[in-house]
């Protein structure tokens, strides 16, 4: 079969397609004929070497894929072989077979392309975990979320809106800004512009924001906290922008606010009763046709390179998808 192959890590232009053997079934495992994958900001870290935790060498990247189950392990019940199913994994997602836990996949609801169902998991999850788990966001309050039209970000804007909040999403271009308004925000602010913080004031009527979703870091996150109303909650997503912020101690005493981290690696590990809750709120909202997941551009197998290139650059809309069935 063919795999993206990490053999070293360095620049996504040196890592190449090659034919590896196809994966041995374990007990407890399904093996799955991936049809599409998505990638996202760790993703083009992990094959630099530059994330927090390393994959051993070599290693095939991707973490979120939809596929069709091609063979199931003799202590699996409750899944068959030709069941559509999405699932998530440490990495091994940019080839055209991977095996894994039966409890890493879940069959797709009726109705989900496999762009969508690759593209789903990991920032839906993010975003409500957040914005419900984290924040305690209620109907009304009003949400800030920066680099809206991220994968995450637009996410956080679609799950804010489902949850009932008055939705302000934070871009850098018009086309972010419309991107996000054509998903549901109810207004848009341009973080460029020296004068934001003023027109972010003019748009909660000087409230202030009540809850920041915060995938970017740097300096905006900075001014950000000092837009946030009182009580306000501060969602530490990530660092696309490349800078790690220090947030002055004063500043929560001030606003009476709240800097709380979300990562969703860990969920499952640490709050399990949480991970079920979201998760099944996910999948209803999806049965329900309440919640169209975002596909960013899809890409062919063959131009992985490009799809990384793209979400690199931080100019893509949404998340990138490789169409690998």
């Amino acid at each position: 079969m063919k795999a993206v192959v990490v053999e070293k890590y360095d620049s996504i232009d040196n890592v190449g397609l090659k034919d590896v053997a196809l994966p041995d079934v374990s007990a407890g495992q399904v093996r799955v004929k991936i049809r599409a994958a998505s990638i996202g900001f760790v993703d083009g870290l992990k094959v630099q070497g530059l994330y927090q935790t390393k994959d051993p060498l070599p290693f095939t990247p991707g973490t979120e894929f939809a596929g069709i189950v091609d063979e199931v392990a003799g202590d699996v019940s409750g899944l068959t072989r030709g069941t559509p199913v999405m699932g998530m994994t440490r990495s091994g997602a940019l080839a055209e077979y991977i095996a894994v836990p039966a409890a890493a996949v879940t069959a797709m609801p009726d109705g989900i392309a496999p762009e969508v169902g690759a593209a789903f998991r990991a920032n839906y999850l993010t975003a409500l975990y957040a914005l419900s788990e984290r924040a305690s966001l209620r109907s009304e309050e009003i949400l800030l979320v920066l680099g809206a039209a991220g994968g995450t970000g637009i996410a956080a804007v679609q799950v804010g809106k489902l949850l009932g909040a008055r939705v302000i999403a934070a871009g850098s271009t018009e086309q972010k800004r419309k991107f996000a308004t054509d998903h549901g925000a109810d207004s848009v602010v341009d973080y460029t512009q020296d004068n934001w913080r003023e027109a972010l004031k003019d748009l909660t009527n000087g409230h202030g924001v009540d809850v920041i979703f915060d995938p970017v870091g740097g300096d905006v996150s900075l001014q950000a906290f000092r837009s946030i109303a009182w009580n306000g909650r501060h969602l530490v997503v990530g660092f696309a922008a490349g800078k790690i912020p220090a947030l002055p101690f004063n500043l929560p005493l001030l606003k009476g606010g709240v800097l709380t981290g979300v990562d969703v690696a860990q969920i499952g590990r640490r709050e399990p009763d949480a991970e079920k809750r979201v998760t099944a709120q996910l999948f209803a909202w999806l049965r329900e046709k309440k919640l169209v997941p975002v596909v960013g551009q899809v890409f062919p197998f063959t131009d992985f390179r490009e799809a990384f290139r793209t979400m690199q650059t931080r100019a893509a809309l949404g998340k990138m998808v490789i169409r690998i069935g």
